[in-house]
């Protein structure tokens, strides 16, 4: 049933479709803030897109907490009641982001006070429960699956995104604030039940080895020593630089892929909105590719983890290599829909592969330090995607400026930058020791530690 042997002390199927679930319960209340509030507030509201813009960066620069959240997890050991934890904060969070744009109408100060601290608590949630999710799956997931796993939880957490958001959207209408609030209160109670129904059990079935108790010592002092450790890593190191580097190439894009097809190709407001459907159905065409290569072809070069990543972000630099001559020719003729598809399938293939070699990589070292490098990992993550969308419109309006009314080559300088990224981020992995399947590296001693959750979001 569960997929794994008698006296296994991994997760099977059935337990990592169960982590599955909260990732997509964590993908339900997400999705209200970052899509629908932000509709609200611009629309309904009329309030200026920098609002929910700010509010947006607030939830990831919250996450800048990961690395103290996974070092917390790694001082108890435990995982669930981080992970429960962090879902009751974001559903709290998701709620009282609705109630403030309730307020707002009638008290617009309060109800941005209300916003900020519920965006604030929003980004804590996701950092708490996503990054203890990861470990817990790191520790709990035999390697040869991990690339697959990982495929079956993100997809969990896609079809959270688009469950939620049909289902809601169909709810809300006609709309009015006091429906916002009870269909948000609904989305976050669901949530909260299915984290807690899911996680029931998960985590005993794996084993734990129990530290012996150390000497009393400030908690800052050694949350400062559990990242000065890690840092201390040079793997740990190089695949910070990789995260930070590739999210970066990866979400610069975000921002200035349909104003592109806009501008240069002159298409239409609905053909260019399908760029977004397209490139995201290449990321699911390339989880999928991997999961199934790397289960199927298991101990062969074709199933490397690091073989993925590396491909997969040179693979990137290529596609988005055609972006760049799209721009600078601003041929009619160029497939531009199927040039983003490729994009998405290179984009998916890297990114798949590149966390299940970070839940790999996380067990690797010293022991005891799984979370904090998760969590200094997700934290680079943050910081990417916070800085990558915006970083990318302020390129373009940079370029802009000094190549005049060029509006191709600006996109193209962009888009150039991003290749480069990729290739750089390939650098760094094939830097990167990354442990293949079945292979465990000899960690460090252990340091004493006492008893004591993370995010792709």
């Amino acid at each position: 049933m569960r997929g794994a042997t008698p006296g296994d002390n991994t997760f099977g199927w059935l337990d990592i479709v169960r982590l599955g679930a909260v990732q997509a319960a964590l993908g339900a209340v997400v999705v209200l803030t970052t899509s629908t509030f932000n509709r609200l507030m611009v629309v309904e509201l009329a309030l200026a897109a920098t609002v929910p813009g700010a509010l947006v960066t607030l939830h990831h620069a919250m996450q800048l907490l990961r690395p103290r959240m996974g070092h917390g997890t790694d001082v108890g050991g435990r995982r669930t009641p981080w992970i429960l934890f962090g879902m009751v904060v974001l559903a709290l969070g998701g709620l009282g982001a609705a109630s403030a744009i309730a307020l707002m109408p009638a008290q617009p100060t309060l109800g941005l006070a209300l916003a900020v601290l519920s965006y604030a608590a929003i980004g804590g949630g996701v950092s708490a429960c996503g990054t203890s999710l990861l470990v817990l799956l790191a520790k709990g997931v035999a390697a040869p699956r991990r690339a697959a796993a990982t495929t079956v939880v993100w997809m969990m957490m896609i079809a959270g995104f688009a469950i939620t958001a049909g289902v809601a959207g169909g709810l809300l209408d006609p709309f009015s604030y006091g429906r916002l609030i009870s269909v948000t209160a609904g989305v976050c109670a669901i949530a909260v039940v299915v984290a807690f129904v899911a996680m029931r059990g998960v985590e005993a079935r794996i084993v734990h080895r129990v530290a012996a108790p150390q000497a009393p010592r400030s908690e800052a002092g050694a949350f400062r020593r559990a990242l000065a450790q890690v840092w201390s890593e040079p793997d740990a190191r190089r695949f910070t630089a990789f995260v930070l580097v590739s999210m970066l190439a990866y979400s610069a894009q975000d921002l200035i892929l349909e104003p592109f097809a806009g501008l240069v190709f002159g298409w239409s407001p609905g053909a260019s909105t399908k760029l977004a459907g397209s490139q995201h159905g290449g990321v699911f065409v390339g989880m999928l590719l991997v999961a199934v290569v790397t289960s199927a072809f298991k101990g062969r070069g074709i199933a490397s983890l690091k073989g993925w990543v590396v491909g997969g972000c040179l693979a990137s630099a290529l596609t988005m290599s055609g972006l760049v001559f799209a721009g600078l020719t601003g041929a009619a003729w160029w497939p531009l829909s199927q040039n983003v598809f490729l994009l998405g399938v290179a984009n998916g293939a890297f990114s798949i592969a590149a966390i299940a070699a970070m839940m790999t990589l996380s067990t690797h070292g010293r022991s005891g330090r799984e979370g904090m490098r998760m969590g200094l990992w997700g934290a680079a993550q943050a910081i990417a995607f916070g800085a990558g969308g915006f970083l990318g419109t302020v390129l373009v309006d940079a370029a802009q400026g000094i190549a005049g009314q060029s509006s191709g080559l600006s996109y193209a300088f962009v888009f150039g930058l991003e290749a480069l990224g990729f290739v750089v981020a390939a650098r760094l992995a094939l830097r990167t020791t990354l442990p293949e399947h079945g292979v465990r590296a000899a960690a460090l001693p252990s340091t004493p530690r006492p008893t004591y959750l993370v995010d792709p979001v």
